[in-house]
């Protein structure tokens, strides 16, 4: 069986990070909207949600208004034992 890139960032530390922005409309900055953004991260320095949120002040037109974040780690590195065994039943 091959592992995922996702376990194997898993196993180095990296949880799932989900980030709500909110952003106002360029043509109209009194109405906000919803974005929601998702990838594996690592806290508490979170490289890879900045380097997001970089970009989106650098290339988009849309200004953020507000960023509320969650991050959870799935599985550390001391939960994850290898199995060499296989039982079948019928």
């Amino acid at each position: 069986m091959r592992t995922t890139p996702e376990m194997e960032l898993m196993l180095q530390g990296y949880g799932l990070t989900t980030a709500e922005i909110l952003y106002r409309y360029p043509d109209h900055p009194h109405l906000l909207q919803t974005y929601v953004w998702q990838d594996y991260d690592l806290a508490p320095k979170f490289p890879i949600l900045f380097r997001f949120l970089d970009f989106w002040t650098k290339k988009l037109d849309g200004p953020l208004h507000s960023v509320a974040y969650t991050h959870r780690r799935l599985i550390a590195p001391n939960e994850w034992r290898n199995v060499k065994g296989e039982i079948a039943l019928h």
